[in-house]
């Protein structure tokens, strides 16, 4: 399909809203470090969302529906991994002991740094995969790696194992404690990172190390350079509301893994699709089944391809949907502990 070519004023455009929401998030509203409300970020979701909602329709207005549920699809898969992630900053917030009011600051520029390398992994993993398509089929492939693996055991996040910790401590002078929101202070004559730079830079790092899994997962969507990156953000846009709003919840969602795990399997799936599509073609030959080798012949031509996307929305949503409700109904049985000098066997004794 030959890609559509976007004018400039749509990107300008783009990073106008971008811009202009963080502009007013952080210049405005979060002027003053401090930790939101429920209320205000209850509120500033909202926002974030009916913003992704109206960019969605003014790709609708422009580009038709097809980009648009690329979009929404791309946003929807982003956001819900993203949200997964959430977990793992709590545990590096918790970690390094970061004050809640500094929290919304380190994820600000998190966000503000992720818009500039989201950038260059999507722009260089698309001309890579246009290149050498097959390029696709080794993401496909991981991703179904990683989705199964991921209904597995967690993998846990260790801060005091992080090799990014100990290297940054090589090349930056990294002070042991927090100077109000500050990155950098003075100490004895010498520029010096504040505890605050560091916790900025491991959230950088681990967002990185995130974005492996988030963009091949939406490169099997769409290799659309705009549609990409635009879900991409929009959907990170709102991360440092829905970490405040999740804080409280996080054990609430448990079965969400489970749901991301098989979405970026289905993906991944749907990557390998055309290489099993021609290896089928080569194994029946055009002869033995017509119907079935016309019908190859056709979707290698992407004559499906507004069938598969609908298809895509239909399973990334209910995947979420389906996940969210288990969590609803199946809450986490909390075990409760003994009393203090009493263990489980006594109490079994006991009774």
């Amino acid at each position: 399909m030959t890609p559509i070519e976007y004018p400039l004023w749509v990107w300008i455009f783009f990073f106008a809203v971008v811009l202009t929401a963080l502009f007013v998030d952080i210049g405005i509203v979060n002027r003053k470090s401090h930790a939101p409300s429920r209320r205000e970020t209850l509120v500033w979701s909202a926002v974030w969302v009916s913003l992704a909602l109206l960019f969605c329709g003014f790709v609708y207005s422009q580009f038709g529906a097809h980009k648009a549920k690329e979009f929404i699809t791309g946003y929807l898969i982003e956001l819900s991994l993203s949200i997964d992630n959430l977990f793992v900053f709590l545990l590096i917030f918790s970690y390094f002991k970061v004050p809640k009011k500094y929290q919304h600051r380190v994820l600000f520029w998190g966000i503000f740094m992720a818009l500039v390398l989201r950038m260059v992994m999507i722009f260089a993993g698309v001309e890579l995969v246009e290149s050498f398509n097959w390029l696709l089929y080794i993401f496909g492939a991981f991703l179904i790696y990683t989705g199964i693996k991921m209904f597995g055991d967690d993998d846990v996040f260790e801060p005091e194992e992080s090799a990014i910790i100990n290297l940054t401590r090589k090349f930056i002078r990294i002070s042991k404690h927090y100077e109000g929101d500050k990155f950098f202070v003075t100490i004895d004559g010498k520029r010096t990172g504040t505890l605050l730079l560091l916790v900025l830079i491991v959230i950088n790092v681990a967002d990185l190390v995130f974005a492996v899994d988030s963009i091949p997962a939406i490169l099997g969507i769409t290799t659309d350079r705009f549609i990409v990156y635009t879900s991409n953000i929009f959907a990170i846009l709102g991360l440092r509301t829905f970490f405040f709003l999740l804080a409280d919840l996080a054990d609430r969602f448990h079965y969400l893994k489970y749901g991301l795990a098989f979405i970026l399997t289905f993906i991944g799936v749907k990557m390998l699709l055309p290489l099993f599509a021609a290896g089928l073609l080569l194994l029946i030959g055009e002869d033995a089944a017509p119907a079935l080798a016309e019908f190859l012949h056709r979707y290698q031509h992407h004559e499906f391809e507004q069938l598969l996307i609908n298809i895509s929305l239909a399973v990334v949503v209910t995947a979420i949907a389906v996940s969210v409700l288990f969590s609803i109904l199946y809450p986490v049985k909390h075990v409760e502990e003994p009393p203090e000098g009493l263990t489980p066997d006594d109490d079994k004794v006991r009774s």
